[in-house]
């Protein structure tokens, strides 16, 4: 994977996530964001760069300041989105598992799937296994 984006507002949170993902050699990048909207602001800077290389797969979390992952999803379910992005998929990564919220993100189309925290290497190989599906 080339690039994966990693939205969560907590510190210690994506650091963990990044070290996983380095000793997994996930991805050849790793971007973070703190929030829906820093997420969104990258996405619009690619778009605007008109970048060939855009993020593969979005880890997302849902409660977030500024702008939560519910907010990210609506706005990223938008066609400007969808369309520059369509091959992107989107992880939630929540740390409780409410079946509403669950139920909820079955809803976006880009959503591949909702997992709890902490991000794993066995839970990045079930991931790769959603991808190729």
């Amino acid at each position: 994977m080339d690039l994966l984006l990693c939205v969560d507002d907590d510190p210690i949170t994506t650091m963990l996530s990044k070290m996983v993902f380095t000793k997994a050699a996930y991805a050849k990048e790793i971007v973070t964001a703190q929030n829906g909207e820093e997420a969104l602001h990258y996405l619009d800077s690619l778009l605007e760069s008109q970048s060939s290389t855009t993020p593969t797969l979005i880890f997302l979390d849902l409660n977030m300041p500024v702008m939560g992952g519910w907010e990210f999803l609506d706005a990223f379910a938008q066609d400007k989105y969808r369309t520059a992005f369509a091959d992107c998929k989107v992880i939630v990564l929540s740390s409780t598992i409410d079946p509403k919220d669950i139920e909820k993100s079955k809803s976006y189309s880009m959503v591949l799937d909702f997992v709890s925290k902490p991000i794993s290497k066995d839970l990045l190989a079930a991931v790769s296994l959603k991808l190729q599906a």
